[in-house]
């Protein structure tokens, strides 16, 4: 389990997330809602260790990685897809989705797994990800952070820019993360997404956040009758 307690974080004297508290369990789809500019990628960023917090801690199944290097909560089993992708685009498929695997063995192979979920990427291996359309190239990323087989998987606005044919396979992989990862283990879905009816169809947990913190948050379940859409409406 993914826990975040009274966690603070500043952009020079602009006090960006207030006393933040959330949790994603293994199994779970918890999504991060909230209108641009609340501070919800801050905060992702903030538990990939991207950026410094001031306060509060960042637990990972039971050890505090809040001083931790990206780097190294990658290695204890973070998986992370930035908003905007963030793929090579001068490589080709293949070498994006070793990229995944550098800090594994030099003997790692990209999980065959991977392809049954996207086969798309495996009749494009040898393509650079440059070429790739824009939902090729979301699938990708998310393939490149699942390769190393993380316990958790942080998404950041995965459906934006997306045709919807893929955004309905992209939720397909999500839920069957949650259920059973790749290899039979159920892997901790962190989501932070714009689209509600996405998020809402997948939501085990829902958390809002206004204004850098927390103003509402409950079971999945309860979404519709807590009317949480007019709170993240434009």
């Amino acid at each position: 389990m993914l826990k975040v307690k009274n966690l603070h974080q500043y952009y020079g004297g602009s006090h960006i997330l207030r006393d933040v508290n959330i949790q994603a369990e293994v199994g779970k789809v918890t999504v991060l809602l909230g209108r641009n500019g609340v501070g919800k990628t801050t905060l992702l960023k903030s538990l990939m260790g991207l950026v410094p917090i001031k306060s509060g801690s960042v637990q990972w199944q039971g050890v505090d990685i809040a001083k931790k290097t990206p780097y190294e909560r990658a290695r204890s089993g973070i998986g992370y897809v930035p908003q905007g992708r963030e793929i090579f685009s001068r490589l080709t498929v293949e070498d994006n989705l070793r990229m995944g695997l550098s800090y594994c063995s030099a003997r790692s192979k990209i999980p065959a797994e991977l392809f049954e979920l996207f086969p798309v990427l495996k009749q494009m291996l040898h393509r650079r990800g440059g070429d790739l359309s824009g939902g090729q190239q979301q699938q990708l990323a998310i393939a490149r952070a699942l390769a190393p087989q993380p316990r958790i998987l942080i998404l950041d606005e995965p459906t934006e820019g997306i045709q919807p044919s893929i955004i309905k396979d992209i939720g397909r992989v999500i839920r069957m993360l949650a259920d059973r990862g790749l290899n039979g283990e159920p892997v901790a879905i962190l989501l932070c997404e714009q689209y509600y009816d996405f998020a809402e169809e997948l939501a085990d947990h829902y958390v809002v956040m206004e204004r850098g913190e927390v103003i509402a948050s409950g079971p999945g379940s309860e979404m519709q009758a807590k009317n949480v859409r007019s709170l993240v409406a434009i």
